[in-house]
């Protein structure tokens, strides 16, 4: 005796899923998700498009408190005065190379010190963690931490007085420590079966297969170092040496506290026009680079942060 029996069919299924009516909570909820999202996107997204516009406005405008989202008076004086000015792209590349050079230190350090503690067989574990905690809670303070970079390591007026004192973020650290812990052992295993050392198996297994979690980091990072611009005030002197944001931090003293300190006001819109501008150059290489990360900065951090 055969019993025939009929699979349901898939495509009816889905399809008197998809046409029963919500209730009226569900509906009520996605009415007040979507208006939510929206206030946010706009609050959120607001700034900076008042940022573009006062970039390309008129001071008076500006100082009437009649630009908002769209340019008044239109002006591009400031901007070229700015892009003209040589110092500001040698300031700029400089920028560059300290975010280039700060990155890859502060992740070599950051990378090696979370995998070290990750490891339950190192001795001393408990000991490490606890001098990195320490960190977040307590510093030397401004002095001694001058002195110690200024007159102890002489690194005056050299790239690693802005890229060392701050290469290791205590925070990426734990984050990273928290991934390395839930790294399936079984390949470092069957990795050093195969007579591969510990440094092996940190290169050619666990980095590899880090991806997220590591972009994650070379983002905070990245966007740590650029934004930056205290180190560099505080231990650098000479103005060819000055970062981006050293550079628009003494042009916008100079537009507020003197106009002709930066030219004359008949060719240059200062004040809040010139902020306008040099904070959105600094800014725009930033915001270019997140969207290409982006994928990688959610997962990096739901990966260091969910434990078991």
């Amino acid at each position: 005796m055969v019993i025939e029996t009929t699979a349901p069919d898939i495509t009816a299924v889905s399809s008197s899923v998809a046409h029963v009516k919500p209730t009226r909570g569900v509906v009520a909820f996605r009415v007040a998700n979507t208006v939510l999202l929206t206030a946010i996107t706009l609050i959120t997204i607001y700034p900076f498009i008042n940022l573009v516009a006062k970039a390309f406005s008129s001071e008076s405008y500006i100082a009437a408190g009649k630009v908002n989202l769209v340019p008044r008076g239109f002006n591009l004086a400031t901007l070229d005065y700015v892009v003209g000015d040589s110092m500001f792209w040698i300031n700029y590349k400089n920028t560059v190379v300290y975010t280039v050079v700060g990155t890859a230190v502060a992740m070599a350090l950051t990378t090696t010190y979370a995998y070290a503690l990750s490891r339950p067989q190192l001795k001393g574990r408990g000991f490490f963690t606890g001098i990195a905690l320490f960190t977040m809670f307590f510093s030397g303070g401004l002095i001694p931490n001058y002195i110690l970079v200024v007159n102890i390591l002489h690194m005056r007026n050299s790239i690693w007085a802005v890229v060392l004192p701050g290469a290791i973020s205590v925070f990426n650290l734990l984050v990273m420590k928290s991934f390395f812990e839930n790294f399936p052992a079984e390949l470092e295993e069957a990795a050093q079966l195969d007579g591969m050392s510990t440094y092996g198996v940190f290169f050619r297994i666990v980095l590899p297969l880090s991806k997220a979690v590591i972009a994650t980091m070379v983002l905070f990072y990245a966007v740590s170092i650029w934004n930056s611009w205290f180190s560099a005030f505080l231990y650098l002197d000479k103005k060819e040496l000055f970062p981006v944001t050293v550079y628009l931090r003494n042009l916008i003293a100079a537009a507020t506290n003197s106009p002709d300190a930066v030219g004359s006001t008949d060719a240059v819109q200062i004040g809040a026009n010139i902020q306008s501008v040099t904070m959105l150059l600094t800014v725009l290489p930033i915001v270019c680079l997140y969207p290409f990360i982006q994928k990688y900065f959610v997962s990096g951090v739901m990966l260091g942060s969910v434990k078991g």
